[in-house]
């Protein structure tokens, strides 16, 4: 039996910011083309830097793509097949690209003995680090799997070396964007207490 009745999350949410700053946050597909203010992409990244990550490891590097001739060669390189998807990642002033860096060798070392990808992990925390705090200054993101990394290596000279993690999308959506209704499971059905049921 679910122990949280989710009308009293609900009612609990209009007096918790985070909770409001969670429902707020949604992944954004279409941009004006008001620019970024640099405050608040700094406030951005200062969020994202302080994510904690295994053993402090701190395995990323954000690459602040904003020039905009660059902003456009980077997201041709992430549309998909036909244009089916990520078409709107022309329209975005910036994208970040999180790049992937080494382990500490004791981080490394528990990642394999463990067979566990910490720095997935990681870069997963510091990006939602990073749109939680988007949705604060009023901004919008979408985190992006989808891209040529090859191309955007060569465009941003990332070693060899390195992998991109993700690119996220940053910048304000028109006024007329409506916040979503989020779509997720029951509670039930992704939660259990003491044992897998």
């Amino acid at each position: 039996m679910w122990p949280i009745v989710p009308n009293v999350v609900k009612k609990n949410m209009e007096n918790n910011s985070f909770l409001k700053l969670v429902h707020l946050r949604q992944s954004v597909r279409k941009y004006t083309s008001k620019p970024v203010e640099p405050e608040k992409l700094q406030r951005c990244l200062e969020a994202a830097r302080l994510a904690p990550s295994a053993s402090n490891s701190q395995p990323w590097k954000f690459i602040v793509v904003n020039d905009p001739d660059l902003v456009k060669k980077v997201a041709k390189e992430t549309i998909g097949p036909l244009s089916t998807f990520n078409k709107f990642v022309p329209e975005a002033p910036v994208i970040v690209a999180i790049v992937i860096e080494k382990m500490k060798v004791l981080t490394k070392l528990g990642s394999s003995i463990q067979d566990r990808e910490y720095p997935l992990i990681d870069i997963g925390i510091a990006a939602e680090h990073f749109c939680l705090q988007a949705s604060e200054e009023g901004l919008g993101t979408c985190m992006l799997g989808w891209f040529n990394e090859k191309p955007i290596k060569e465009l941003l000279k990332i070693p060899k070396d390195r992998r991109i993690g993700l690119l996220i999308t940053l910048g304000y959506a028109p006024d007329d964007y409506h916040l979503r209704q989020k779509i997720r499971k029951k509670p039930e059905e992704t939660i259990s207490f003491n044992s897998y049921k």
